[in-house]
């Protein structure tokens, strides 16, 4: 029997929304193999919310599953998961990197001296210092979010479908507000692993450099050496 291919697992929430090319859970999104694993009832709602504890153990479970499936490192599929870092990586004996936000010291020690880096989120009043934290992050970092009642946070959240397009506009009003807090912004990071789809126009339209899952990702996989190879879906 032939050894089975390495792969990054990437472990994903429960939901149902379309995901366009750039999101962490879109297939044509990576260049390299990949395997997605749903964590069944665990819900956006949950996992952004006041308290995620429940999902950790089944998070557990579903990285154990693909790791002997032969997933070489994990990351997942919402960065609020930073919280559960450190207990993702004690519990997994691969690299794990839960959240986009792990490279927020990185980022900050690459800026020019006056230079700031700011926080874009899916859900800036529930990001708390303990997810910060989780990630390694200062909690004192400026964070920006989307309107609550935004097309796309009530279509991930689970309610009517909304387009590329509104996605964008929600997306960009955001990293707007996030400007107008920092005005010596240098870089902006993205927590939400649904936000890269949009960060070449946040890009453009700010003149500053964009992080996001893709970026983190991206590097992880160098690192386990997976590039450039079709994903496996």
């Amino acid at each position: 029997m032939p050894k089975p291919s390495p792969f990054i697992g990437i472990l994903m929430l429960d939901t149902r929304f379309e995901r366009f090319p750039g999101d962490v859970g879109h297939p044509a999104t990576w260049p390299f193999p990949v395997c997605f694993r749903v964590v069944r009832g665990a819900g956006a709602e949950e996992a952004t919310g006041d308290d995620s504890s429940r999902l950790l153990e089944p998070f557990i479970a579903a990285g154990k599953e693909l790791i002997a499936e032969c997933a070489v490192a994990l990351t997942t599929s919402c960065g609020f998961l930073a919280i559960h870092q450190r207990a993702l990586a004690n519990a997994l004996p691969v690299p794990v990197a839960a959240s986009a936000l792990l490279q927020a010291p990185m980022i900050i020690a690459s800026l020019p001296p006056g230079r700031k880096l700011g926080i874009l989120t899916f859900r800036a009043e529930t990001l708390s210092a303990a997810h910060l934290a989780g990630a390694g992050c200062n909690p004192a970092l400026p964070v920006a979010g989307l309107r609550p009642d935004c097309s796309m946070r009530r279509d991930i959240l689970g309610g009517e479908p909304s387009s590329f397009d509104a996605r964008e506009a929600d997306v960009l009003e955001a990293a707007e507000d996030l400007k107008n807090k920092v005005p010596d912004l240098g870089a902006i990071l993205c927590e939400c692993t649904n936000f890269p789809p949009h960060s070449p126009t946040i890009r453009q339209s700010f003149n500053v450099p964009v992080f996001d899952v893709i970026t983190l990702v991206t590097s992880l996989a160098q690192s386990v050496g997976l590039t450039n190879q079709p994903s496996s879906g």
